[in-house]
């Protein structure tokens, strides 16, 4: 241990920081495979003559699987181990980001139609995706002590919003360069490639470890984990936070590019800076988290910081839609995000912490709620956005920010999952 600002601050060992640099790595690769398409979407979209709509209905289909197999995805994690999970899921993300170059005409799209082609591949990579997180949050359980656990879940989840930031310059250059198509599978095939890496590289726990407490084997009880009114708040609040966070994912490059009228290259550069918020602000609130539950506690440290980034994330996300000043509005949208991410890391320390030995059912119980939100973000944003203006479609983002922030006055993140293992 040292001392940072007269708190102690726990030195990780050069094992647990390559595991952890890896699991950002598949963040990373994970949030630029799923967010390319939003990337390619104006293309497709002249391409081939689609509505808003119908591109929002392909954005979902990912969310569909990826929500329907997140709490399996999160057991397998605990009955067979995170290596294993987050190589199949590299592995699998992959390939089916790479046959995103087959799904319009020429290719799937011929034979079922563009938008069904392209809901079938993202359904299949929703599959392979969603173990991603509880498996992280399940490997972070067996490596990583509490004193640093916030932290380190800060720095790979920020790896979304890293994959984010970069990914519609990067994929804008791409499609310029090389074409949409092309462009979907060197993006696979660099995800497949880290797999590997972490396949023969990485070990499910500690040496010192006893691997009956690393990857229980018992059956699981599924009734107290869902009962458990602390996991229910944590799901429902879980919730708010990808709706709001999604809007950014899908939207907001068309929104700067088709509603504020940026040109391209300015859209790109402008839709990279929330997710730069997010990648600087989600490691800083893990740390920070650290530090306030080493003075106040698990619960008021938690609480504290999940309720200060959630207000001010609503607060501004409102002044930034309002702002007819582009720069202002971009600013204040990209400090919106970073808030929210503050708050989303605060998630999945609790969860991680109330689960006991069955972190990845918990995890995936969590963030299927949080899809659910992620799935009707792109959805309802353009509805909300034809119907009312695209002001009030964001609006309702700030609104369920404020909703997951009523959620942590009542989340105790001190208070263990009970009775959730039964023996074999």
């Amino acid at each position: 241990m040292v001392s940072l600002l007269g708190l102690p601050v726990h030195v990780l060992t050069s094992v647990q920081v390559r595991i952890a640099l890896l699991m950002t790595a598949f963040s990373v690769m994970s949030y630029l495979d799923r967010t390319a398409l939003s990337i390619a979407a104006p293309t497709i979209i002249r391409e081939f003559s689609l509505s808003e709509t119908e591109m929002g209905a392909a954005f979902s289909a990912f969310q569909v699987s990826y929500t329907l197999l997140m709490i399996p995805g999160g057991r397998w994690a605990d009955r067979f181990g995170p290596r294993t999970m987050l190589a199949v899921m590299g592995l699998g993300s992959g390939l089916v980001t790479a046959l995103m170059a087959l799904g319009a005409r020429p290719g799937l799209g011929a034979l079922l139609g563009v938008v069904p082609a392209l809901a079938a591949l993202r359904l299949a990579f929703g599959v392979f995706t969603a173990p991603l997180y509880p498996a992280t949050g399940r490997m972070n359980a067996n490596w990583i002590p509490l004193a640093a656990r916030t932290r380190v879940q800060g720095i790979v989840n920020a790896g979304a919003g890293f994959g984010a930031t970069i990914t519609p310059v990067l994929f804008t250059w791409m499609i310029r360069v090389h074409g949409w198509r092309a462009s979907f599978v060197l993006a696979g095939a660099v995800t497949m490639l880290l797999a590997l890496v972490w396949l023969f590289t990485v070990k499910d726990h500690p040496p010192e470890a006893r691997v009956e407490t690393a990857a229980p084997s018992a059956r699981i009880r599924w009734r107290p984990l869902l009962a458990d009114r602390n996991l229910q708040l944590l799901t429902i609040g879980y919730f708010t936070i990808d709706y709001f966070e999604y809007i950014f994912f899908y939207w907001l490059y068309y929104y700067l590019s088709e509603v504020r009228q940026l040109g391209p290259e300015q859209s790109a550069i402008y839709t990279t800076m929330p997710f730069v918020a997010w990648s600087i602000l989600m490691p800083l609130g893990g740390w920070l988290t650290d530090r306030m539950i080493s003075v106040l506690g698990a619960k008021a440290g938690m609480r504290a910081v999940a309720v200060a980034g959630l207000a001010l994330s609503a607060g501004c996300l409102f002044a930034g839609v309002r702002s007819t000043d582009v720069n202002w509005a971009v600013g204040l949208m990209s400090l919106a995000l970073g808030l929210c991410a503050i708050a989303d890391v605060v998630f999945w320390t609790a969860a991680i912490e109330i689960a006991g030995r069955h972190v990845g059912a918990a995890c995936g119980i969590m963030n299927s709620g949080g899809n659910l939100g992620g799935f009707f973000a792109p959805l309802v944003t353009p509805m909300l956005a034809r119907r009312f203006g695209w002001a009030a479609g964001l609006y309702v983002g700030g609104l369920m920010a404020l909703i997951g922030l009523a959620t942590w006055l009542r989340i105790d993140p001190e208070r263990r999952i009970e009775h959730a293992r039964q023996e074999s």
